[in-house]
């Protein structure tokens, strides 16, 4: 995993599709925990003209998957099985800046990881809580990290 996260990290990277489209840069795994941040821009919002809540879960989603993928054996894949979200307030984009999510594994058994996530605007403020469940599996061949 460890040569997917450095190209995770490096400008201009295509290990991870999502992460380019939105925008989004991981800047920590490891240890049960990461972090990823996500510039706010006018793309990202709804007709009301703030960060759509769905761009708020996705943020959160990849962050507790990173959380869970960054310590996992090699040939071991994991993918959400379930996902709750709690929004708490809305972002809005005319601050600018960026989101950040930050995420924590709450428990790890065999075949499922339970993790945890916050979201917060650039002043630091609670936007929204997540969990997730992710399952794992044995990764197949022929994909790349």
């Amino acid at each position: 995993m460890s040569t997917y996260f450095e190209q995770l990290k490096r400008e201009g990277q295509k290990v991870n599709p999502l992460f380019a489209f939105l925008g989004m840069r991981l800047i920590s795994a490891g240890n049960g925990e990461a972090e990823i941040r996500l510039p706010v821009r006018k793309e990202l919002t709804q007709g009301v003209g703030l960060v759509a809540g769905g761009i708020l879960a996705t943020l959160a989603d990849e962050t507790m998957a990173h959380a869970a993928l960054a310590d996992l054996p090699e040939g071991l894949a994991l993918v959400t099985s379930e996902m709750n979200i709690r929004y708490l307030r809305s972002a809005d984009p005319s601050k600018g800046g960026e989101l950040a999510a930050k995420a924590r594994i709450v428990k790890q058994g065999r075949q499922v990881i339970t993790v945890e996530s916050s979201v917060f605007d650039l002043e630091g403020r609670l936007l929204a809580t997540a969990g997730g469940s992710f399952w794992l599996q044995q990764r197949k061949l022929g994909r790349q990290e």
